[in-house]
């Protein structure tokens, strides 16, 4: 007779998605947690491919001479299009918000490292954080929802396939492009003092102290 055997597929960065039934077992993504592990196990067995971590550290060094940031570089590489997309939508907005504080602190003269203390004080950077930690905070509630809820995850899922067009499809991200853009307006309006701020204008259009 032969042995029983079980096979063991974490929740996270497993690679079965379905059981033996053929229920469906949803699945999370950890990459930053799948890269470390790779990482480690090579250190470990002894099989890291160091040629590319020189290739990597030379590259990182060429992009510094060159007045790069070598860690946004290879965040770029390293995230998917999926991820990286939001951020460089992010960096948009920074941007813009950074020229308007610049025009606005022109006849202060300020030089580039007290713009950026400027810039870093602005109430758009403590929404960005917010967005940072809800972001986390959701994600955590999706994973249990998914554990403990599952009946009404499914539910839910069944429901939205029938009834909500944008749910899947070819234009299943136009629904998510929606509340992504009001936010990415809302970060923009707070960076620039005209959302959140907690300032109150005065008449001559200067705000008013705290």
């Amino acid at each position: 007779m032969g042995a029983v055997k079980y096979l063991s597929d974490p929740g996270i960065n497993g690679s079965h998605t379905r059981r033996l039934d053929g229920t469906e077992v949803q699945k999370f993504v950890a990459p930053k947690a799948t890269l470390m592990s790779y990482i480690i196990k090579g250190i470990l067995d002894q099989r890291l491919p160091w040629a590319l971590v020189i290739l990597g550290v030379m590259i990182a060094i060429t992009l510094e001479l060159c007045g790069i940031s070598s860690l946004a570089f290879a965040v770029g590489v390293y995230l998917p299009l999926s991820a990286s997309a939001p951020i460089l939508a992010g960096g948009l907005v920074r941007k813009l918000v950074d020229r308007h504080l610049a025009d606005k602190l022109a006849a202060r003269k300020l030089s580039q490292a007290e713009l950026a203390a400027e810039s870093d004080k602005s109430p758009g950077v403590l929404l960005a954080s917010g967005y940072i930690a809800g972001g986390a905070i959701a994600g955590i509630v999706i994973a249990l929802a998914s554990v403990f809820l599952r009946p009404f995850m499914q539910r839910m899922s069944q429901w939205a396939e029938t009834h909500n067009p944008f749910y899947s499809g070819a234009y299943a991200d136009a629904l998510s492009l929606i509340p992504f853009v009001c936010l990415a307006v809302l970060l923009y309006l707070a960076g620039r003092g005209l959302f959140l701020s907690g300032e109150k204008a005065q008449p001559n259009g200067t705000p008013s102290p705290p």
